[in-house]
């Protein structure tokens, strides 16, 4: 198996930079939209056998260096009582928000090979395709950005709802990231125990909170898991998205390897998290629509940034965009691992 990755996670010596992209088994696949335009989203996420093929498309035609489980980080909103939906044009709805207490107390923190089995079978399915090719990455959000979710209703733009929570109910707003945290504990450790050989953290919306609230109202939930699910020994990346200024309070996450965007120079990230934590990043995804050239240009600068760094682990700075051509995306990672091997 190509450990590649798994090294980088730890800070082990490569013989090239590791490469994968968030979101890689997904819209800007012709291969994936075969197997989407049969089935709903939510039957793609919840069919072991289906998740695994596009789990697997990356690794065959792009050339990455991991897999990444193919799900959604609200499935286990679900599992702890709401209903969801994912609709056209407007992606996912919480029909019935998360607003006061009874709504906090009708949720369960499920057990996950009951609840979500589906989840720890396409992970068992992919440890037996990918055996001899590369890591598993299983993944959960954090319980801020779930949180925004099921408060919100579904996306939103200025968490209104959530911030008004947070200032004006905190101990009703600790209530619900508890059980959001102690349901992505189990989950997490589920997926450790199925076979996943990495964790991610995605905190896709932790950019919207000002450092001292990130401190209070998201970060602690975040060192919580981290501590619990160490003991599982796989490493773990914790992706705060739009967190440049949240850096210094990241750090005291736990996590092995911080996922950073492309609003910081990597150089810039490496000094200030100094050198015991490995980093990944951090290219912006519309760069990838660049000409070959300038691609490269890009992905050396960036090479050559991260070469302080415990460790590397070449990434997007976000997921990649429907819109991008594959065979960008695989010069891309072509152009990383030619770019970055030693002898």
């Amino acid at each position: 198996m190509n450990t590649t990755f798994l090294k980088a996670c730890r800070g082990e010596k490569v013989s090239y930079t590791p490469v994968w992209i968030m979101r890689q088994a997904g819209r800007y696949l012709p291969d994936y939209h075969k197997v989407r335009d049969k089935v709903s989203f939510l039957t793609l996420c919840k069919s072991p056998d289906l998740a695994a093929e596009v789990t697997l498309q990356p690794v065959d035609i792009i050339g990455v260096d991991a897999a990444i489980l193919f799900s959604d980080i609200l499935i286990p909103l679900e599992a702890m009582g709401l209903e969801l939906e994912f609709r056209e044009k407007q992606g996912p709805v919480f029909p019935s928000p998360v607003r006061d207490k009874d709504a906090v107390d009708r949720l369960v923190v499920p057990d996950p090979e009951e609840k979500l089995g589906f989840v720890m079978e396409t992970i068992r399915v992919l440890r037996r395709e990918l055996e001899n090719k590369v890591p598993l990455i299983g993944f959960s959000g954090a319980p801020f950005t779930l949180a925004t979710y099921v408060i919100e209703g579904g996306s939103s733009k200025n968490f209104f709802l959530t911030k008004k929570m947070m200032f004006s109910a905190p101990d009703l707003y600790a209530d619900l990231l508890n059980k959001i945290t102690d349901c992505t504990i189990s989950y997490l450790k589920a997926q450790a125990a199925a076979g996943a050989q990495a964790l991610q953290i995605f905190d896709s919306w932790a950019g919207a909170l000002a450092p001292c609230d990130f401190e209070s109202f998201a970060l602690p939930y975040v060192q919580r898991i981290i501590r619990e699910i160490k003991e599982t020994g796989v490493p773990i990346i914790y992706f705060a998205n739009n967190g440049s200024t949240l850096l210094d309070l990241a750090k005291t996450s736990g996590a092995d390897v911080l996922g950073l965007d492309w609003r910081i120079n990597l150089d810039d990230a490496v000094k200030r998290l100094g050198p015991d934590i490995s980093v990944q990043g951090n290219l912006d995804p519309c760069a990838l629509l660049l000409p070959p050239d300038k691609l490269e240009k890009r992905v050396s600068r960036i090479l050559e940034q991260a070469k302080g760094a415990r460790g590397h682990i070449f990434n997007l700075g976000h997921g990649i965009l429907p819109e991008t051509p594959p065979e960008n995306a695989r010069y891309m990672v072509e152009t990383v691992q030619r770019l970055s091997r030693v002898g």
